[in-house]
């Protein structure tokens, strides 16, 4: 892994982790905090292995991959087990390797919760060693505490417990600050000194336009990449295989032909709020010839691992996501991250734009405000200490392609209506409302 020097989050936390101390972590973006956990696991697991040795929990099932990919490499020399146990995969399967007892399991707290109600006994957590919640700001939210109240009973007390976190939230602090139980080891903290939560190598801009042109500004800032990144261009434009004959078959549209086809953009993340949104903007980049992905909650588990791999091998240069490929996941050389939607909470900015200048690289952030964002911006302002700066785009240029972009989004609308997308969003809504008022009952 090319690992010389253990950066601030590793050196502070891995020594009283050995020790036996429970923990709280809070390190940037991109500086290694799994390592910082993984490894004072592994040691502790080599020197007594069993399963279930160690408990990962995650808000995302996407880190809960990445997550276990690591293990599974740092851990090679001693044969370490792992299990991913998250929503949208097998359950029977994802039983069976339960009562393999892996050492370590990796999983989101639904799904482990649902494991735990509907197991026959065969395994249980109560010789866990390692409780570990990354992403804690998220997962202390509300939406987790139901879960995470389950989960603590069914863990042993004497357990290590360790959080992991990029953002400070008051979640978090009150744990910092809480008394230490009786018989447990004094609570070790680290938090980073720096006042500024973004790191030093990510430009961060912003891009004011008016919202119903906001897709020719994408549309251009895509095609037109800033200078300061163009070298990360790593996919060239998609041959074209031309055809004698008719032009398309049925219920397919044309492709743009070679000479039309935008060069394509460095590694690039666009994050948006709506399953729906990434959806749409998905469609119309393909539709503009720019080769595009989306992550999102409506998307099955296999598509979605999908998209990350063609995203990662660079196959694919444009990544649609929502929220749910915000946080944690570590792809290389990330050039661009563009906010098509301001976040709704300032503390998602930080997750959102750490997706690039990762592990000390160089990146760009560019968030597009339109009339309705200005208090967003300056809460995110206000968060990150620091102020964004100005990206300003030629606007005659942007609407030289207006034309195309308008049937381009056209088409991306006609393509979610043909698939029936707003009926499964509508039957999505309502299963979840339907949830909400058992879970008030």
């Amino acid at each position: 892994m090319s690992i010389r020097h253990p950066t601030e989050i590793q050196a502070a936390c891995i020594p009283p982790l050995l020790q036996g101390e429970d923990c709280i972590g809070n390190a940037k973006t991109g500086s290694g905090k799994t390592i910082a956990f993984a490894l004072p696991i592994l040691h502790r697991l080599s020197m007594d292995p069993y399963g279930i040795f160690a408990l990962v929990l995650t808000p995302t099932r996407e880190l809960a991959f990445q997550i276990a990919e690591q293990f599974a490499v740092l851990g090679g020399a001693i044969n370490v087990r792992t299990a991913v146990v998250v929503g949208g995969m097998d359950m029977m399967a994802q039983a069976i390797e339960l009562r393999n007892r892996p050492h370590v399991v990796v999983a989101t707290p639904g799904r482990m919760v649902d494991h735990l109600r509907s197991g026959s006994g065969e395994w249980d957590l109560s010789r866990v060693k390692f409780l570990i919640l990354d992403e804690a700001d998220r997962l202390l939210t509300p939406t987790f505490a139901p879960e995470l109240e389950h989960l603590f009973e069914a863990l042993p007390t004497d357990r290590q417990t360790c959080l992991f976190t990029a953002t400070w939230t008051p979640a978090v602090e009150q744990l910092a600050l809480a008394q230490t139980k009786p018989g447990k080891q004094k609570l070790f903290v680290h938090r980073m000194t720096s006042s500024v939560e973004t790191v030093e190598t990510l430009k961060q801009y912003y891009l004011l336009v008016p919202s119903h042109i906001r897709e020719a500004y994408l549309f251009h800032l895509l095609s037109h990449p800033p200078e300061s990144i163009i070298h990360l261009r790593r996919s060239p434009p998609e041959p074209v295989k031309h055809r004698r004959g008719p032009a398309k078959k049925q219920g397919k549209r044309p492709t743009p032909r070679d000479e039309d086809a935008p060069e394509q953009p460095p590694p690039t993340i666009i994050f948006c709020n709506r399953p729906r949104t990434a959806a749409y903007l998905t469609n119309m980049l393909k539709e503009l010839g720019i080769r595009s992905t989306a992550l999102h909650s409506r998307l099955t588990q296999r598509e979605r691992l999908s998209s990350l791999s063609l995203f990662r091998s660079s196959v694919v240069p444009v990544l649609v996501s929502t929220d749910v490929g915000a946080r944690g996941l570590d792809i290389e050389d990330v050039a661009m991250v563009v906010n098509w939607d301001m976040p709704q909470e300032p503390e998602e900015y930080t997750h959102r734009v750490g997706r690039t200048a990762r592990a000390g690289r160089a990146g760009l952030a560019v968030s597009f405000v339109t009339e309705r964002d200005e208090e967003r911006i300056m809460k995110i302002e206000d968060r990150i200490r620091t102020k964004l700066e100005e990206m300003e785009l030629p606007e005659d240029k942007v609407l030289e392609g207006l034309n195309s972009v308008s049937t381009a989004k056209r088409l991306a609308n006609m393509e979610l209506h043909d698939t029936g997308f707003g009926k499964r969003e509508a039957v999505h809504m309502a299963k979840k409302k339907a949830r909400q008022a058992h879970d008030d009952m």
